[in-house]
């Protein structure tokens, strides 16, 4: 452990072991003396991509926030490990990701909690445009892709089907963030690929069309927490709206 250049020794990483957990500890106390059971007052911190929050938390958030008006929420959104690093440091009280979540410390408990699917589309515009007709997943490479990028969980597990599969892939466009992928379908850049719940009123309402392809990879979802460190209204908000058999 560094700090500006000066190293610890082991007698000083073990004291600071049980600084950190007394210093945890007494900020955990004093949100429990704040956070009573009707939760007049506290607050809520909670770390998410973006695309999962959109539509997995922002209802629960607002159904929330009427019956507890009172409790200060926050919504963080970064990277994987960017929320694992706030997670540990309790800058936020849990964190919602898409798995798996490599956990590098034994603290952090991890929950199975929602599996979604993954589909193809494209605007309406660009299938009438280049006439797509794809009766099987191999005539898939026929057209440009908007997919997220190499390294991402998603990209893996689809690069594995497309191998399993026997597709081959040439026109791509590798876009990071779920949102970036859906403006770049509505603009007619090509097939995306994207959850589906991000495009459902999209395809309801005939601006997106949607690739018929079966069995794509689903995607987990995962709720991250230390129990220890969860006060009453982080744990009533995962009780009543996210999983309801935790034991916390």
């Amino acid at each position: 452990m560094n700090f500006n250049g000066v190293e610890l020794t082991e007698k000083g990483r073990e004291l600071f072991y049980y600084v950190e957990g007394a210093f945890n500890n007494l900020i955990t106390g004093e949100r429990a003396m704040l956070e009573d059971g009707d939760l007049l007052k506290g607050k809520l911190s909670i770390g998410v991509p973006s695309q999962i929050g959109t539509f997995f938390l922002f209802k629960n958030i607002l159904e929330f926030h009427k019956e507890y008006p009172n409790i200060e929420i926050t919504l963080i959104s970064k990277g994987t490990r960017d929320l694992l690093a706030l997670l540990e440091n309790h800058e936020i009280d849990f964190m919602i990701d898409t798995a798996p979540v490599d956990l590098k410390s034994l603290n952090l408990t991890t929950e199975k909690i929602h599996s979604v699917d993954n589909v193809f589309v494209c605007s309406k515009d660009f299938y009438l445009k280049e006439k797509v007709k794809i009766n099987n997943v191999t005539e898939i490479g026929n057209y440009p892709l908007i997919l997220p990028i190499d390294g991402t969980a998603n990209r893996r597990e689809l690069d594995n089907y497309f191998i399993d599969n026997k597709v081959k892939i040439n026109n791509v466009i590798n876009i990071h963030t779920s949102e970036m992928i859906i403006s770049a379908i509505k603009e007619g850049l090509g097939i995306g690929y994207v959850i589906y719940d991000l495009v459902k009123n999209e395809i309801d309402n005939g601006e997106f069309v949607l690739i018929d392809i079966d069995d794509l990879p689903k995607i987990d979802i995962e709720l991250v927490y230390i129990k220890k460190y969860l006060t009453e209204a982080p744990s009533r908000f995962i009780k009543t709206y996210i999983k309801d058999d935790l034991d916390i």
